[in-house]
């Protein structure tokens, strides 16, 4: 589960279906795990961003509150880079693009979502993704490389919903109809926290990668996609 570590940082491989934190009736969570993990001094762990339950891959932790401090800023002057793959429906046009809107949060009795919103409505926060098509499966799926700048709650999620490109098996924002999950895929949110490269609290640069999680790997294998092909996202913009 652990991708690095050393005295002040652990990136951590958090798999599908494990919540970061605790919430109503969310008895079993990353940070109650790092309870375990306090230091002579009693110092816990401290979790610097979040991940979606469903959402696998890379979690950055800091284990003093020197890193914390330090990692906590680099997300906040966006010097975290962060690059997701996810299996999408249907094929993107252009294969490369940037989707640019304002996401706000909508609360139901029975849900909370993400839903586009107009500049200057209530709660609505600025959100930029990139994205670039790795790799296509019979013009009916996508294979997917995405950029977030800004880190909005369900961006990546709400953002290829947006463009009618909605992530194979998201409860929430695939609502596509009469839509047929291939056979042998499972009905799991297909996005993974692929890479996280962040400056080094002490110097220097963390870079991890988390392998595809095995749900996504069986659909990978199932439609012939290969997981070690070049990633064009690499050479998208910062902002």
């Amino acid at each position: 589960m652990t991708l690095f570590e050393d005295d002040d940082v652990l990136v951590l491989n958090k798999p599908a279906g494990l919540a970061v934190q605790g919430g109503s009736g969310t008895t079993r969570h990353v940070d109650l795990m790092l309870e375990v993990m306090r230091d002579a001094k009693g110092q816990k762990p401290r979790l610097v961003h979040r991940l979606d339950k469903e959402t696998s891959g890379c979690l950055l932790v800091a284990k003093t509150r020197f890193a914390a401090t330090a990692l906590t800023g680099s997300f906040r002057h966006r010097s975290a880079r962060k690059i997701y793959w996810a299996l999408v429906a249907g094929v993107p046009k252009p294969k490369q693009g940037r989707i640019s809107t304002y996401l706000a949060k909508e609360e139901s009795e029975e849900d909370t979502i993400m839903r586009v919103a107009a500049h200057g409505d209530k709660g609505a926060s600025h959100a930029v993704t990139y994205y670039a098509v790795v790799e296509t499966s019979a013009q009916k799926l996508a294979w997917v490389s995405l950029k977030p700048v800004t880190g909005r709650t369900h961006q990546l999620r709400a953002h290829m919903a947006h463009i009618d490109h909605a992530i194979v098996g998201d409860p929430k924002y695939f609502t596509k109809e009469n839509w047929e999950l291939p056979g042998g895929l499972q009905n799991r949110l297909h996005l993974l926290a692929r890479r996280i490269i962040i400056p080094h609290p002490r110097g220097g640069v963390i870079d991890a990668t988390a392998p595809l999680p095995p749900h996504m790997l069986q659909s990978w294998n199932l439609l012939g996609l290969e997981a070690d092909r070049f990633d064009p996202i690499e050479n998208a913009p910062e902002e």
